[in-house]
C-alpha cells in the first residue's frame, strides 16, 4: 500500500532570502508571491530561519514610539529586538521546525496542528531547503478519484494483504467514502479491513455491514482433563 509523502505533494520552487536581504525586501516578496512566510538560506542552500507576516508587523506595532518601552518583560525582547530589525538576520525565527521529504502526509500534518504552523519547510539530509509543504498541499491527498481508491482497497487491502476474495465483499466509494459490505471467515478481520481501508490515502470515511462465518473474539473453552 503506497503512502504519499511530504515530497509528492510540497512546493518545490520556493521563494527564499539571503540573512542580509533588507526588510523591504522580505516584504515586497510575501506581497509580490502572497505568500506569509518566507525561508532564509545560506549560500549553499541551508535552511537559517523563517521571517514570517509577524515578524514584519512588530515594526508596524511600533510605528511612533521613541525610546525603549518602560517595564518590558524580559519575554518580550526578541518582540523588541524584531520590532528594531532592518534585515532577514534580525528579524527571523531559528531554528526552524522542518520535514524530510520521505515524511509522511499523516506526521506532517500532525506536526503542522502540533505547532499552529501554515507551513513546513523541507530540508533534505544535508539541510538543505528541498520544498515547502503547506496545510492545502496536505489536503490533496483527498483529490483523489474514487474509482483509484477503490481499486487500491480492492487490490491492496482485501486481496494482496488479507486474502480476501473480491467476489464475497463488495467496495463502493463515494465523494471519498468506502461502502464495504459482505461477509468474511473470522470476525477479527471486520475491524482489520475498515483499519486498513481507512489508512488508505484519499479515504474520508468507511461505512460497512461485514458479516462474519467465526467469532473468533470470544475466548475458547477447553473441557476439563
Amino acid at each position: 500500500m503506497k503512502r504519499l509523502t511530504v515530497a509528492d505533494v510540497m512546493t518545490r520552487g520556493v521563494v527564499t532570502v539571503t540573512g542580509d536581504a533588507p526588510f523591504a525586501e522580505i516584504a515586497d516578496a510575501m506581497t509580490e508571491h502572497r505568500i506569509s512566510a518566507v525561508p532564509v538560506v545560506d549560500d549553499d542552500d541551508r535552511l537559517t530561519g523563517m521571517v514570517t507576516e509577524a515578524d514584519l508587523l512588530h515594526k508596524q506595532e511600533r510605528k511612533g514610539e521613541t525610546g525603549p518601552r518602560p517595564h518590558r518583560p524580559r519575554r518580550h525582547a526578541r518582540t523588541d529586538a524584531k520590532a528594531s530589525a532592518v534585515d532577514a538576520r534580525g528579524l527571523m525565527s531559528a531554528p526552524v521546525v522542518t520535514v524530510a521529504p520521505h515524511t509522511t502526509i499523516a506526521e506532517a500534518a500532525r506536526l503542522l496542528n502540533a505547532h499552529g504552523f501554515k507551513a513546513l519547510p523541507v530540508v533534505d539530509d544535508d539541510g538543505r531547503l528541498a520544498g515547502i509543504v503547506a496545510r492545502r498541499d496536505l489536503l490533496r491527498v483527498f483529490h483523489r478519484p474514487d474509482a483509484e481508491i477503490r481499486d487500491e482497497v480492492v487490490r491492496d487491502v482485501l486481496i494482496h494483504r488479507l486474502w480476501q476474495d473480491p467476489a464475497e465483499v463488495n467496495v463502493r466509494v463515494q465523494e471519498g467514502v468506502v461502502h464495504i459490505i459482505g461477509r468474511v471467515e473470522q470476525k477479527s478481520l471486520v475491524a482489520i479491513i475498515v483499519r486498513m481501508t481507512a489508512a488508505t490515502e484519499g479515504v474520508v470515511d468507511v461505512v460497512h455491514d461485514l458479516a462474519y462465518d467465526h467469532d473468533d473474539t470470544r475466548p475458547t473453552s477447553y473441557p476439563r482433563a
